[in-house]
């Protein structure tokens, strides 16, 4: 059996898990490819250890028992083939807010300039991604939001009747935040991720999710989908929570990466996330997004999220944006790329193993039944709270 999160050996890691034993989801780490359980009364919840001074520290120093091979858990987290009498992997965040940051790459602001631009249409797509490209060149990699340079090829947007509320979050000084899904909703490794059944343009976002105390302090981070309806967003922005929060549509995981002396944020700010897409029809497609080239760093779009204008006393998951917005034709030329039931996602990047996702119809995948009361009661009933 391989290691499909392709978990790193060496980093300090936490997640949950599920097990037939027990009512509750398990607070879990891996050590030498074995996955242990450190649930405790003192720290029930993922958020629990986030919130410690060393959260690191903690899971290092803590005991535990094992319930399992991460290979075997791995493999049986695949939605399709899951046996509920064994462990399986889940989301890595539990009372934690799920939120994401858009158009942070400003070499993705084209993208989201073309999906307005182009009302949805993804026949559009081509020539107008094509115009602006022979008005303000390719290579905005370097360009700082709100600087100077930046206003000046908002205002060449502008005069060629392209602008775009995207253009303010991308170039000016206001990030975007926007809720992603509430917490104890995001799903995690082998799960099926979710399309609403109106969209018919749609893509995968690779990207890497902070995890932040409720402190505002950066503790770890995990990788992420957040799994976009273009169509839908492209129609109007005020669509945007129909576009990004729909049942089974927040995929996080294997393991959030918690920092210590292996792994800092110096070490995510050169992260490459890598995306591959197979279908049940043979296409495939690879990409990357370089976290070299955000265009505002973590700490500063954490910063946006929370602190004194806005709280999260449980701490939160901040999806960071991706630079990489898939393009290939799937089909007939000009109409790009569009996720197609069946297709399996891997997102992966070396510090933090790899997520892998089948993509279903949202009303198609596993309904959302578990929520925060349910997981206080059944920590009650285990007198762990």
């Amino acid at each position: 059996m391989t290691n499909t999160t392709l978990l790193p050996d060496e980093g300090l890691f936490i997640g949950r898990a599920r097990t037939s034993d027990r009512s509750h989801p398990l607070v879990v780490t891996v050590r030498d490819g074995t996955v242990f359980d450190i649930t405790s009364s003192m720290a029930p919840t993922v958020r629990d250890v986030c919130e410690m001074p060393d959260p690191a520290g903690y899971v290092h120093a803590a005991g535990g028992e094992p319930i399992g091979s991460l290979d075997a858990i791995a493999a049986n987290s695949f939605q399709a083939a899951r046996d509920p009498e064994k462990p399986s992997l889940l989301s890595p965040v539990d009372l934690q807010a799920v939120k994401a940051s858009g158009v942070t790459f400003v070499v993705s602001l084209l993208e989201r300039v073309i999906e307005e631009q182009a009302r949805g249409s993804a026949e559009k797509a081509d020539a107008i991604r094509a115009d602006i490209a022979g008005l303000i060149g390719h290579d905005l990699s370097k360009l700082k939001p709100g600087s100077p340079e930046a206003m000046e090829i908002k205002a060449k947007l502008i005069q060629r009747g392209a602008w775009s509320q995207y253009l303010e979050v991308g170039i000016g000084p206001d990030a975007e935040i926007f809720t992603k899904c509430q917490p104890m909703a995001s799903v995690g490794f082998g799960a099926d991720v979710g399309l609403h059944p109106v969209s018919t343009w749609n893509n995968p976002e690779p990207e890497i999710a902070m995890i932040a105390a409720s402190s505002g302090r950066i503790v770890g981070a995990t990788l992420g989908n957040d799994v976009n309806l273009r169509d839908v967003e492209g129609r109007s922005a005020l669509l945007l929570g129909k576009a990004k929060d729909n049942n089974a549509s927040a995929a996080l995981g294997p393991f959030i990466r918690l920092f210590d002396d292996s792994f800092s944020i110096d070490d995510l700010k050169q992260a490459t996330v890598r995306l591959k897409v197979e279908g049940e029809d043979g296409f495939s497609l690879e990409g990357a997004s370089s976290m070299a080239e955000i265009s505002r760093s973590p700490e500063e779009l954490v910063a946006a999220a929370m602190g004194p204008h806005h709280q999260y006393p449980d701490g939160l998951a901040l999806y960071l944006g991706t630079m990489f917005v898939p393009s290939k034709d799937r089909g007939e030329k000009g109409k790009g790329f569009t996720h197609k039931v069946g297709d399996i996602v891997t997102i992966s990047s070396e510090k933090f193993g790899a997520l892998v996702n089948r993509v279903r119809l949202s009303p198609d995948c596993p309904h959302w039944t578990y929520g925060a009361s349910h997981l206080m009661r059944d920590l009650a009933k285990a007198d762990l709270i």
